[in-house]
């Protein structure tokens, strides 16, 4: 199976699952193949609308009925979470709204707006309004990057698995630095409570 079958086959999952989990990468690179025309930009923002969507609900009520105890095994996230709690106080709307678009904050917020005991009506109605923000505007951001390759380079066809191949690293890279911070975090905090 060649790049643009399997990206044709399996993009639109990969998308959702990708988004459920974090995903501005993902979704953009997503973006990036509707250009090249492997899959459809409708379908990509669709399947990142419904990934993050439903990753942010199942984090929120996770928060909603197991945040505290989520919050005592992840002291490291301490800072993080009286940071989102300020701004939950000071900006609730805009933060439920457009916390996607907070790096570094983003993962651990909607359990945290759990936590906070937000109406569930509310995080939903808020909720669904930053994912098809979040999902149309780096969806399209993917896509027009593409095109604006395409303006620099005069034949990207002989670059694409090269610049395909730099998208994955960086966003392995990208990944792999938030993982090894949050273990970082996680062993300093608990080395702190052992002494």
């Amino acid at each position: 199976m060649d790049l643009e079958a399997f990206i044709s086959s399996y993009g639109y999952a990969a998308v959702a699952i990708g988004t459920f989990l974090e995903g501005e990468t993902i979704l953009a690179l997503a973006g990036f193949a509707a250009h090249r025309g492997y899959l459809q930009l409708p379908w990509v923002i669709v399947s990142a609308f419904l990934g993050t969507l439903l990753g942010d609900q199942l984090f929120y009520y996770m928060g909603r009925y197991k945040g505290q105890s989520i919050l005592d095994k992840h002291p490291g996230w301490k800072t993080k979470a009286d940071k989102i709690f300020r701004l939950l106080e000071k900006h609730q709307t805009l933060l439920i709204i457009g916390f996607r678009f907070l790096y570094g904050l983003r993962s651990i917020t909607p359990t945290l707006i759990g936590l906070s005991k937000v109406a569930p009506t509310k995080f939903l109605v808020l909720n669904i309004l930053g994912a098809a923000i979040w999902a149309i505007s780096i969806g399209t951001l993917g896509y027009f990057f593409g095109q604006t390759l395409e303006l620099v380079i005069a034949d990207i066809k002989h670059y694409e698995v090269l610049v395909g191949f730099i998208f994955v690293v960086i966003g392995i890279v990208v990944w792999s630095y938030h993982f090894r911070k949050q273990k970082y975090l996680q062993k300093n905090s608990s080395d702190g409570e052992n002494q």
